[in-house]
């Protein structure tokens, strides 16, 4: 029998419980920040050759060359044409699906003219260059070069320079095919720390960018925290949730499989139904009793549901509301009658998959919106990547000779206020006509 915690919100010790399951610091380890910074030490003054060195170490094969590094664009095309005519549509038919939905997310110029003249505005711009961490090797996730690579692109970012760690020199011919479809332009064999401190300030070989997206391990994930600053980050996610809300009335083996789709990312990803049903919940226990035998990933779903998983028994469909909305999951299923009713009513969740035929999964791949998504209750006040973190707002002001007049005088008084005649001088030789 599957070992998972059954909670009801009813019991005393309800309130401590719930706050051990959520509780989560992704980069907390203080030797894994140690061995960050050393890395990123050793890239910042060794360049290239430190990149040769942790690849040998790290990744297994010794690249003879910096230029072995390199993954030309003849190799991205040779893997998109080798790879089954099925994968080729799948990836086609993804990227599309993704390309449809960032372009509502895409930000426009706008401005508007005062009475007197004076302009103000917003200009929009996209980034220069984007890097993309991608997770490879045999653990390899085309659908995370899809999902950080096309919104890029919508955006108009011109260059986006891919890094992906090839263990014992072995690329994911996948990763590589959706490379190029998604039109990314250069693409570096490299991955772990090391790479995302040479995206971040450059070597002779790999270009620095402005941003790294994408996601990666503990390893990845602390570097990105130390780089933050020196370029942009999308965030530094912790293991993948799902939070299934349901009314009772699902297949309880829909809902049990639900469960199992995040837990087997990893031990740590965190899998939770919330129900007001007592007798559905067992009736999903026993699906997971039975399913869980079944899946490859098993042992790995198995560690999940015991260490970070959870049964949820609230009093009603308010309750489960306000706790959804607390636990702030990164995926939300409302396996309910009503779901868009209910989903007016969330305010916290960084996916929220409406309705009893919206399996998650179908959100990881192919449905549109993006799967880089906020974890470990970051929901209460991120959002999920789009074509807006690849954008950036420059605001615009132009005085009219009567505006520059009017507004020196504002400008003018609170400046002395605070004591900063340079500025209020500034200001007052433009209202002096």
């Amino acid at each position: 029998m599957a070992d998972i915690s059954e909670l009801s919100s009813t019991a005393p010790t309800f309130e401590q419980q719930l706050e051990r399951l959520l509780a989560w610091e992704s980069v907390s380890d203080t030797q894994v920040q140690a061995a960050v910074t050393e890395i990123i030490q050793a890239v910042r003054e060794r360049g290239d050759g430190a990149l040769l060195d942790y690849t040998a170490r790290f990744d297994g094969w010794e690249p003879d060359a910096p230029d072995a590094l390199t993954i030309p664009a003849q190799r991205l095309e040779q893997a998109w044409q080798g790879i089954p005519e099925g994968q080729r549509e799948a990836l086609r038919v993804a990227a599309e699906r993704i390309a449809a939905y960032a372009e509502h997310q895409k930000l426009q110029d706008w401005r508007f003219e005062e009475a007197d003249g004076t302009l103000l505005g917003q200009q929009i711009t996209p980034l220069d260059r984007v890097g993309l961490y991608v997770p490879g090797g045999k653990a390899a996730y085309p659908s995370s070069v899809l999902m950080n690579a096309v919104p890029a692109k919508v955006a108009g970012v011109p260059e986006l320079v891919m890094v992906v760690p090839t263990p014992g020199g072995e690329v994911n011919e996948l990763v590589l095919a959706a490379a190029h479809v998604t039109g990314v332009d250069r693409v570096f064999a490299i991955g772990g720390a090391q790479a995302v401190a040479a995206l971040a300030y450059g070597t002779v070989s790999v270009p620095a960018v402005d941003k790294i997206v994408g996601p990666g391990n503990i390893y990845v994930a602390t570097a990105k925290r130390a780089v933050f600053g020196q370029v942009g980050i999308d965030m530094v996610a912790g293991p993948s949730e799902i939070l299934v809300l349901c009314d009772g009335q699902t297949d309880p083996d829909w809902i049990a499989m639900d469960l199992f789709s995040q837990a087997e990312h990893d031990e740590d990803a965190q899998a939770m139904l919330l129900t007001w049903d007592a007798a559905f919940m067992q009736q999903v226990k026993a699906s997971i009793d039975r399913l869980l035998p079944t899946l490859e990933r098993r042992a790995v779903i198995a560690a999940a549901l015991r260490d970070r998983g959870a049964l949820i028994l609230a009093r009603d469909v308010d309750e489960a509301v306000a706790l959804a909305n607390r636990i702030a999951p990164e995926h939300l299923e409302l396996s309910v009658a009503d779901p868009a009713g209910l989903a007016g009513r969330i305010r916290h969740a960084g996916a929220i998959f409406m309705g009893r035929y919206t399996a998650e999964a179908l959100g990881d791949y192919c449905a549109g919106p993006n799967h880089v998504l906020p974890t470990s209750r970051t929901a209460r006040f991120s959002s999920p990547l789009g074509v807006y973190d690849f954008q950036k707002r420059s605001s615009l002001i132009m005085a009219s000779a009567a505006g520059a007049a009017s507004l020196a005088r504002t400008a003018s008084t609170l400046a002395r206020g605070e004591g900063l005649t340079a500025h209020a001088r500034s200001a007052e030789y433009r209202g002096e006509r």
